[in-house]
């Protein structure tokens, strides 16, 4: 009787599931579970079970359900973390490249999913000030320092002037994301992309750039 050998063994079993496939259906899987049982049903069983993997491939990726939450709110912001390393060359190219820069992280955070986590963080609930503390690390205050580093540059090359770039940038972020968030998380507004933000990016833009109010 011929043996096979290994390699054909293995070439007629189920693929290995790619690395980057895993991971995004932990992502998915934690997020959904976060929306639809809240904090206490984002457990490493439960988020393992509906991803489709094993524990020990979850642990992988996060250690506990607060680094799962953290894996979730980074893969947010890794999406447009690219274009704040990218740096422009011309003074002419800067407010183009904060209109794509804006309209990437409103892509991102005032999705359907991200008004759920805005309006679960808005209600009582145990483990609530460790979520808190994730989100914020995570998803707001890394979003701001990507954003404030890409300004610096910026304004140490010569290509923009700006007084403080934390505020500046900060404010720039409460306008285009902070406000719209609110309202969505309230029901006035429907989350991106039903919503556009394009005409807000362009009234902050048009306020920060002093277009719109001169006195």
């Amino acid at each position: 009787m011929e043996v096979l050998p290994t390699s054909s063994k293995r070439a007629r079993g189920r693929p290995a599931r790619p690395e980057h496939e895993m991971r995004d259906a932990a992502i998915a899987a934690a997020m959904s579970l976060l929306l639809q049982n809240g904090y206490a049903g984002l457990t490493m069983e439960a988020v393992a079970k509906q991803a489709g993997l094993a524990k020990k491939t979850l642990y992988r990726y996060a250690a506990n359900r607060e680094d799962l939450l953290g894996l979730v709110l980074r893969h947010w912001t890794d999406s447009f973390a690219p274009l704040l390393a990218q740096d422009v060359a011309e003074p002419a190219d800067v407010r183009p490249a904060l209109v794509t820069i804006l309209r990437s992280i409103a892509a991102q955070v005032l999705t359907a999913e991200a008004v759920g986590l805005f309006r679960l963080l808005g209600s009582e609930f145990p483990g609530r000030s460790e979520l808190l503390a994730v989100y914020q690390r995570n998803g707001m205050n890394r979003s701001l320092s990507m954003f404030t580093e890409w300004m610096e540059r910026h304004a140490a090359a010569g290509l923009l002037r700006v007084d403080d770039a934390p505020q500046v940038c900060s404010l720039l972020l409460a306008m285009v994301i902070g406000e719209p968030l609110r309202q969505m998380s309230l029901g006035l507004l429907p989350p991106v992309p039903e919503w556009n933000p394009a005409p807000r990016i362009d009234a902050a833009l048009r306020l920060a750039l002093g277009q719109s109010l001169v006195v």
